[in-house]
């Protein structure tokens, strides 16, 4: 038996003053990450006195570009941008239950399905109502959440401990090349400033145009500015689309391993690629360096918000080649240079480590969600 939205919860529509929010509880379609990934701390509060309200344990959704899957289970109270839906579970429905409903593949095709508009479409708040969700009782609601927040907490307490570990990489970076607490607290002698472009080349990535004629479900891994938003975690590995052979000659392939920077959108991200892929001319890449991948990841972190403050644009701050290049950096002798990079591997490592266990973990989700929904799968016998 199914039973429509309408029948288990209901929208939020209460106000909160802005000023009684923070960059930690405001929630946006901005901050909002896309594949069902959560949220990341906002940039910024909105320029009004009063926004939406949300609630711990209300299921947060973005109405704009539905395709993007940008869901989230409130895990404390605050305020959200009016293009955000805030949906609470009616009395007698599990609120994870109602949560993981709405992060099943087929919530966001109907919702894609019944949008309005073309360059953004907004999903249609009175018929995203009418959506259909099985209608189980709440034991058996309990049960079929209980399972899949499993994966999801283990998910999170990795994503907290690649977090901490990143955060133990960059204090030993800055330990060394900042504050040269093991020399001293002062630079030594044989340590000189130079441009980046020196010890680095840069290049900047590409696109065949137009894009969509070159995409297809598979074939070579096409990495955007928008595969990546999580700032913890040092790898990439696996992208949202990929893009055909005859479009290879417009773009740059890069093998595992390598470094790349967004240079555009979201500047100034550095990753690392655990697959095989072609980059967006969003990206910048390295060919060529004298400094390792995980010395320049540590490094683009520490300089960001100075690269962030040479870029220009309007509307998106965008990082040239040359701004890179020209970039002034401390060059440390190349056994000062060996013993961080010995230092800094096992940190590296464990992430990457830690990085595909929850990827194996998301699909393992991605592949239950389904199943428990529709009941293919009789719950009780899942054992995780």
């Amino acid at each position: 038996m199914t039973i429509k939205l309408q029948d288990i919860c209901i929208y939020v529509k209460g106000k909160i003053s802005v000023k009684n929010l923070t960059n930690e509880n405001y929630i946006s379609t901005e901050n909002m990450l896309p594949n069902k990934a959560g949220v990341t701390t906002a940039s910024t509060l909105p320029a009004t006195l009063k926004t939406q309200i949300y609630q711990k344990n209300d299921v947060l959704i973005s109405n704009i570009r539905p395709y993007f899957k940008k869901i989230w289970y409130a895990n404390k109270d605050g305020g959200c941008s009016n293009d955000v839906l805030v949906l609470r579970a009616k009395e007698g429905i599990n609120p994870k239950f109602l949560y993981y409903a709405l992060s099943s593949d087929d919530f966001f095709k109907y919702s894609m399905s019944t949008s309005n508009g073309t360059k953004m479409p907004r999903g249609d708040k009175t018929l995203i109502m009418s959506y259909v969700v099985p209608n189980y009782d709440v034991a058996t609601q309990q049960r079929i959440a209980s399972v899949l927040s499993v994966l999801d907490d283990k998910i999170e307490l990795n994503n907290r401990i690649n977090k901490n570990l990143e955060e133990q990489a960059q204090a030993v970076f800055k330990s060394w090349f900042v504050d040269f607490e093991p020399f001293g607290g002062v630079m030594p002698n044989d340590w000189y400033i130079d441009k980046l472009g020196n010890f680095v080349k840069v290049k900047r990535g590409g696109s065949p145009r137009p894009i969509q004629e070159f995409l297809s479900d598979t074939g070579y891994n096409w990495l955007k500015i928008s595969d990546v938003t999580r700032l913890e975690s040092p790898y990439v590995l696996k992208t949202k689309e990929h893009i055909k052979e005859t479009g290879l000659n417009k773009t740059v392939m890069l093998k595992q391993g390598s470094l790349v920077l967004s240079n555009s959108a979201t500047p100034g991200i550095p990753k690392i690629l655990d697959i095989d892929s072609c980059i967006h001319d969003g990206w910048l890449y390295f060919p060529e360096s004298l400094l390792s991948n995980e010395y320049l990841y540590l490094l683009f972190k520490a300089i960001r918000n100075s690269l962030i403050m040479l870029g220009n644009g309007s509307i998106f701050i965008h990082l040239k080649t040359d701004i890179l290049k020209n970039f002034n950096i401390i060059m440390p002798d190349i056994s000062t240079l060996n013993n961080f990079q010995s230092l800094i591997i096992p940190f590296f490592k464990t992430m990457k480590n830690i990085s595909r266990e929850n990827q194996r973990l998301s699909a393992l989700r991605d592949a239950l969600l389904p199943e428990l929904l529709n009941g293919r799968i009789d719950v009780s016998e899942v054992k995780i």
